[in-house]
């Protein structure tokens, strides 16, 4: 008889309530992978991430100290009954690594770390310790651009208009007003007159406003911290990672600031010491400029024993980013810049050596950014965790992924309103067998077109060689829907974005974060909350600010969040339903006006879809269909935008995208999050596009979308510089029926299967 130990063999799941979902209870097999299926919306990411892993990550945080948790971020207790048999879960997500410019692909594997060991003990000359290579400490970055390997100009008529003086508005630096505080201690430093125009200024006043080292002055009583304005706009600006700022903050630096290539280092961010050193005729700037899959053969020819074990896991660690498909990056490469499916990618081989087992691994779309030839391979390293006995837990679309699963669990049968409910449990025979929608498209197949477009012109790409990109030149046709496919690495993005991003009449539609609070929501991301606010003013009489969460209708206790944040100093901070307007945002009085027999905060409780049957004013359909069309019909007006997946993100910029008269539209994976009933529904949306007379050019693995397309731009034949050749252009027919690539032999099983 088996022991009480051995009994624990199912997560059990009782009564779950997270966002959508309807009370639901369900088990799942413990070192097993689970993949989770349903439409965007179906409440599969608020079973997953939102109960399991947070519970789980919140009862780890728990057992640590009270002083250790406040440094930890907040995490409430999930909505649910009972959550039992929990193992300590890892996210691999999707988010983006580091926004910080000193973090690389080395750094955030460790690496980089190992190659600085292998060459403190095997460079030659010998320069000192492991420190002594590191372009993050002082011992071993370059002086000159202080490890970054990049210097900065900043051109100092885009921050001063030196026809002014400091009291007329002379600093044009975005957020620097005349009354903001860090003007006022210029103005009030006494080190020039701050009513004497800027040109007028001798050079002795002129290097003390720009180029003061920090210092304490005296404005007033107090003593406050003075430093010259280029000094400032670098510390605030030019430090952070450009990907990470505000939209007006990034358009003044890439107005401002020209970034050039460090002339002492040559980019490579070490100082001379560390670059004298090498073993076999290289040094550790080499290395990390080498291609992954260059370095990892480098590596192998080394045989020093004294150097053994960490060669092995640096040996290790190399082959499993090849392996993941990851071979063409280079640890130098910025983490800031790597897609989500690669920073996912990159954060799973941090996994795939651990010692570890009996944990549940959670992946939010492990094969995002993943041709279907890469797909094989990211599902071999899933099977790989299984194996070692952990539970796996896979939130997924793709057929090819939910193939390989040991238990399916299906979520639905709609989306927002209509999902939260268990559709399916069983295995994937059962689920082909089931009448689910997932169910039912798990064998479609998008045909190729029978009527091809003729374009109406071309785009000429010439000499493209960005990145890996050698030399290409290549004709896009207008007015058509052409496809840019290849395996992940290949140059499709740098082709697209590095040759076409930048041109006046196209609209570029990712998946990068959208800007905003907790506050921030559809009906205020697109627009849709004014013409909402001018119709309950109308039909009340009263004015429009009244309906503004954000305004003075706001509920004063939570300021109009609909939660109030407590901190608890030394235990995690609580959020809590605000007792005074019971989450609903804003003040009773607000909550008295009506339309149509619907107040504000119920408004904005609705779904978009719903919504849309309710309003009738025009400017508020306009945008509300716009919303349907992209596939976004489930969102809730006031649903906070933070809470969005990458692929949600993007649809809703190409809805408010679609209002404008643009003429090329390119998409970056714009099937990222879709389930596979909702593909059709986004090709048809693309082709409205064309058919209205616009460009769309996608980038996409999805081999619906590439059968659908008028034209086929393929990139290949592999990776990195395995890369960055056209292999392919011509209709999907003519690279099913006499192409030899990667995506024709993909294609070719996926049309005719």
């Amino acid at each position: 008889m088996g022991a009480p130990a051995d009994s624990h063999d199912v997560i059990q799941v009782r009564g779950a309530r997270e966002n959508n979902l309807a009370d639901i209870s369900v088990d799942i097999p413990k070192r097993r992978l689970t993949v989770f299926t349903g439409v965007s919306g179906s409440g599969k990411s608020s079973l997953v991430f939102g109960t399991i892993a947070a519970e789980s990550q919140r009862l780890i945080n728990e057992t640590y100290t009270a002083f250790i948790q406040s440094f930890m971020p907040s995490l409430g207790r999930p909505d649910v009954d009972a959550l039992r048999n929990l193992s300590a879960a890892i996210i691999v997500d999707q988010e983006r690594m580091g926004a910080n410019s000193r973090s690389t692909v080395g750094t955030a594997t460790d690496a980089h770390t190992m190659l600085r060991i292998l060459f403190s003990r095997l460079g030659t000359p010998h320069v000192g310790t492991s420190g002594a290579f590191s372009f993050n400490l002082p011992e071993g970055m370059c002086p000159h651009c202080e490890g970054l390997g990049r210097v900065s100009t900043v051109d100092i008529d885009q921050i001063v208009d030196r026809t002014k003086s400091l009291t007329e508005g002379a600093i044009t630096v975005p957020g620097f007003t005349v009354d903001n505080w860090y003007v006022q201690t210029y103005i009030q430093s006494g080190f020039y007159d701050p009513d004497k125009k800027l040109h007028d200024y001798t050079d002795q006043e002129w290097d003390a406003f720009l180029h003061h080292e920090p210092t304490k002055v005296k404005i007033g009583k107090t003593n406050v911290s003075y430093e010259g304005l280029l000094v400032k706009v670098q510390r605030l600006y030019l430090g952070k990672d450009r990907e990470n700022m505000q939209p007006h903050i990034r358009a003044f630096v890439d107005r401002a600031v020209t970034f050039t290539e460090c002339p002492t280092c040559g980019g490579a961010r070490l100082n001379t010491a560390a670059l004298s050193s090498k073993i076999d005729g290289v040094n550790i700037a080499d290395c990390s400029t080498m291609q992954i899959s260059d370095l990892a053969d480098w590596v192998a020819k080394i045989t020093d024993r004294s150097v053994g074990p960490m060669l092995t896991t640096l040996k290790e660690l190399l082959d499993s980013l090849v392996e993941i498909g990851l071979g063409y990056l280079s640890l130098d490469r910025p983490a800031a810049t790597l897609s989500g499916g690669e920073a996912q990618r990159v954060k799973m081989v941090r996994h795939l050596g651990s010692a570890l087992t009996d944990v549940t691994y959670v992946f939010d779309e492990p094969t995002i950014g993943l041709h279907p030839h890469d797909i094989q391979r990211m599902n071999d390293l899933l099977l790989r965790l299984r194996d070692k006995g952990n539970t796996v837990l896979v939130v997924e679309h793709k057929p090819e992924t939910i193939r390989i699963a040991d238990h399916v669990i299906d979520l639905g049968p709609g989306a927002g309103t209509n999902g939260g409910h268990i559709t399916f449990t069983g295995t994937v025979p059962e689920l082909r067998a089931s009448d689910t929608l997932t169910g039912r498209h798990l064998d479609h197949r998008a045909r190729l077109r029978d009527d091809i477009r003729t374009p109406t012109g071309q785009l000429p790409i010439t000499g493209a060689s960005l990145h890996n990109l050698k030399d290409v030149n290549v004709d896009i046709p207008l007015g058509v829907l052409t496809v840019v496919t290849g395996v992940a690495g290949s140059g499709k993005s740098s082709l697209i974005h590095g040759s076409l991003a930048q041109r006046a009449d196209v609209v570029t539609v990712d998946q990068a974060p959208i800007r905003g609070s907790r506050r921030s929501n559809p009906a205020t991301y697109t627009g849709l909350l004014d013409p909402i606010r001018t119709a309950f003013a109308k039909a009340n009489g009263v004015k429009a600010a009244l309906f503004s969460a954000n305004s003075e209708g706001a509920c004063p206790k939570c300021k109009g969040i609909g939660l109030v944040y407590t901190d608890l100093a030394m235990m995690a901070g609580v959020a809590s339903l605000c007792e005074e307007c019971e989450g609903k945002r804003f003040t009773a009085e607000v909550l008295t006006h009506t339309l149509r027999g619907k107040n504000i905060s119920e408004v904005l409780g609705m779904s978009v879809t719903d919504a849309r049957d309710f309003f009738t004013e025009k400017p508020v359909k306009a945008i509300l269909d716009r919303l349907v069309d992209v596939g976004l019909g489930y969102l809730s007006l006031g649903q906070p935008l933070t809470t969005l997946s990458g692929g949600e993100r993007q649809r809703l910029k190409l809805a408010i995208h679609m209002a404008e008269k643009a003429s090329t539209y390119i998409l970056d994976e714009p099937t990222t999050g879709l389930h596979l009933a909702d593909v059709d529904q986004l090709l048809a949306l693309l082709d409205r596009l064309v058919d209205d007379g616009n460009t769309v050019i996608v980038i996409e693995h999805h081999q619906a979308v590439m059968a659908h397309a008028d034209w086929i731009i393929d990139l290949g034949p592999g990776a990195g510089h395995d890369g960055g050749r056209i292999v392919f252009t011509g209709t999907p027919a003519d690279l099913v029926e006499n192409a030899s690539t990667l995506t024709a032999q993909h294609l070719r099983v996926y049309v005719g299967g």
